[in-house]
């Protein structure tokens, strides 16, 4: 894979631009990632427009966005996606008129082209069964080579060309973050909660941890009424044999799977702690594994589901029932 720009710096959504509103035009051979692309972008917070007639570009770029006029925010990022299919395609079109808005002392424009070699496009539409648009009634092959030869005014004239020959999806989706998303939209947002699986399962969380294996300070007459955020209950489940090791796994393996899964592109994950009635073992376990996460570095939130839940015996079951 090859990445090249004609362009100085990354190009983002950086604060460097200031008032003008940011253009991203993204093109390339059919096959190549489009689709995958302008996704990431939205993802990004870009608003994203694609098969967009561009002969129509300049009373787009000039009509209001709502948000904007209901809040008197400026212009946000915009990523225009078209491609060989798109009605009045024309290259040499296309680059005159771009070039003309680039003029405009409101606009920061990019062009993006996403490439890929023949082979591996034919292999890609051999592999989809689609027909290439281009190709009619004759082999794909045929096809990819009309479109690269209609293609090769954008391909030469573009900021920055991507080749994906050697991504998969998941490799160009980190591609487009890395290169385009500023470092905001890159941190991971990490919720830790703690329930009761008497109150049921919590219905959004990635990874649930199931604590019910531990000694129950709710059998101990004086710890039933508080709660994990309390000392001596904290001290109770420490006191637990298994504990020590089983939080040191747990804190481990969420050190190991939190990177990937920013890497991979995920916004949001849910760490969820349980216990019966959700007030003591749970609490106490998503309060240290907060506190162990901070202390690497991340920035989690802290959530009690069942924290103000009613103590009863029947939250808890009948005596040692999850022993």
């Amino acid at each position: 894979m090859t990445d090249e720009s004609t362009s100085s710096g990354k190009t983002g959504s950086g604060s460097e631009i200031g008032q003008r509103q940011r253009l991203m035009l993204v093109t390339g051979m059919l096959g190549a990632g489009k689709t995958t692309a302008l996704r990431v972008m939205e993802d990004l917070g870009w608003e994203v427009v694609d098969n967009f007639p561009i002969r129509l570009l300049d009373r787009l770029i000039d009509t209001p966005q709502a948000f904007g006029q209901a809040t008197g925010e400026t212009r946000g990022a915009l990523a225009i996606g078209f491609d060989s299919r798109t009605r009045g395609f024309d290259p040499q079109a296309i680059i005159r008129m771009v070039k003309e808005l680039g003029t405009r002392s409101d606009l920061e424009i990019t062009t993006l082209f996403l490439d890929c070699s023949s082979q591996e496009l034919e292999r890609r539409y051999n592999e989809t069964r689609r027909r290439h648009p281009l190709a009619g009634d004759t082999p794909v092959a045929t096809g990819i080579r009309a479109e690269r030869e209609l293609l090769a005014p954008l391909r030469r004239w573009a900021d920055i060309l991507v080749d994906t020959t050697e991504f998969t999806s998941n490799d160009l989706q980190r591609a487009m973050r890395e290169r385009f998303g500023d470092e905001d939209s890159k941190e991971l947002t990490i919720t830790v909660s703690s329930f009761g699986f008497s109150r049921g399962m919590p219905p959004v969380a990635d990874l649930v941890f199931d604590m019910r294996f531990l000694d129950n300070p709710h059998w101990v007459p004086e710890l039933r009424p508080l709660t994990g955020e309390d000392a001596a209950v904290g001290e109770h489940i420490q006191r637990d044999p298994a504990y020590a090791e089983a939080f040191e796994r747990i804190r481990d393996l969420l050190l190991l799977l939190l990177p990937r899964y920013s890497a991979q592109g995920k916004s949001y994950v849910h760490i969820a702690f349980g216990c019966t009635g959700g007030r003591h073992r749970s609490v106490f376990t998503a309060m240290q594994m907060v506190s162990a996460l901070r202390e690497r570095g991340f920035s989690p939130t802290l959530l009690h589901r069942n924290l103000g839940a009613r103590a009863a015996d029947l939250l808890e079951g009948s005596p040692r029932r999850d022993h």
